[in-house]
């Protein structure tokens, strides 16, 4: 495992130095996933609540979220996103995926952009329907894959 970057030598927490860094494309896919009970899943794919549209809704979260991790995530580089996809699919009659992928071109990567997106989707799920399921499970937000960069492309392998 290598060393964590952020923090220094001294033991303080810093933000990393890219400025010596090439640039690079840089993409990245996080997923998840939302548990709920099945009415709630045929609520949703049904995209009309009092709310609105719920996946419309938590896919444009996801989006403006990638946009802002910076300012969520202490130590992110704030970054030029060249593009930011989120997808809300139906998995199981009980859950929904949610997918996203980050872009840019720059001198570092996009793994957390894609994962917020993810998060904040997953959360704008859970408050767009938890007027009629309180139980809903957010799980398995992860890295799926990401490319570009010193540390080279990683992939996760199925288990």
């Amino acid at each position: 495992m290598s060393e964590l970057t952020h923090i220094g030598p001294d033991g303080r927490v810093r933000m990393v130095y890219v400025g010596a860094k090439p640039v690079t494309e840089r993409v990245a896919v996080a997923q998840g996933k939302i548990s709920m009970a099945a009415a709630t899943h045929a609520l949703a794919l049904n995209r009309d609540t009092k709310k609105g549209d719920p996946i419309a809704i938590a896919e444009l979260a996801g989006i403006m979220a990638a946009k802002k991790t910076a300012d969520l995530i202490p130590l992110c580089h704030p970054l030029p996103l060249t593009n930011v996809e989120v997808s809300i699919t139906s998995h199981d009659p009980d859950a929904l995926a949610v997918t996203a992928t980050a872009r840019t071109t720059g001198k570092t990567g996009v793994e957390m952009e894609a994962l917020t997106a993810v998060s904040v989707a997953c959360l704008t799920l859970y408050d767009m329907l938890k007027a009629v399921d309180k139980a809903m499970v957010i799980s398995g937000i992860e890295l799926v894959s990401k490319t570009g960069g010193k540390s080279g492309d990683y992939h996760k392998e199925n288990k």
